[in-house]
């Protein structure tokens, strides 16, 4: 069974960005309502005994499970969303490593966030913009719903939700400044690069 993880901050610690409101529904109750639906589905199952990377495997794109897929795979989505996030300003400091490797996939740090960016305010409706390791480079992928990486044999370093849950009550419709938020004064680098390989 499944205990929902505590956020990694304090609920207000990035209350100029992203209020205490949000936090608390979207932590509270959608992430919470994802890990307790995940519970009831997969008691007395097979997949009782499992990790949620194992049970997003063994259940993706099979109909049968598409109940217990996007509970484990939101659970799991949003666990990493939260340790993407950090209010300390060493968290945000970008490492050597981590900047050789943006340059080397995307030609420079400037490239890459224009491609999150268009990335992210082109997904259309509810999903996910990761960044992810592959076999050599880094990439930006975007996928909808409840789906992620884990299923396309790609690593996640770090992801931001954009299903309006995450954002509409500090920005409206307005998904451009909620990405230049967590870009700018959000993401916690150190946790990309401790997903390095």
């Amino acid at each position: 069974m499944f205990t929902l993880k505590s956020l990694p901050f304090n609920i207000d610690a990035l209350v100029h960005y992203m209020s205490e409101q949000t936090l608390s529904l979207h932590h509270g109750k959608h992430h919470q309502a994802y890990n307790d639906n995940l519970n009831k589905l997969i008691e007395n199952t097979e997949f009782i005994s499992l990790s949620l990377e194992e049970i997003i495997i063994k259940t993706y794109n099979k109909s049968e499970y598409e109940k217990i897929f996007n509970n484990a795979a939101q659970t799991y989505n949003h666990n990493i969303f939260w340790q993407s996030l950090s209010p300390n300003s060493e968290d945000r400091e970008m490492s050597s490593r981590l900047l050789e490797k943006i340059n080397l996939s995307f030609g420079s740090l400037d490239n890459f966030y224009i491609a999150f960016k268009e990335a992210s305010t082109s997904q259309f409706g509810s999903g996910w913009i990761w960044l992810v390791q592959g076999e050599k480079e880094l990439e930006i992928i975007k996928t909808s719903n409840a789906n992620n990486p884990l299923p396309l044999n790609l690593k996640p370093i770090i992801v931001l939700d954009v299903w309006e849950h995450s954002y509409y009550l500090d920005y409206q419709n307005r998904r451009a400044d909620f990405i230049d938020a967590y870009l700018k004064e959000m993401v916690n680098w150190k946790f990309a690069d401790s997903n390095l390989d």
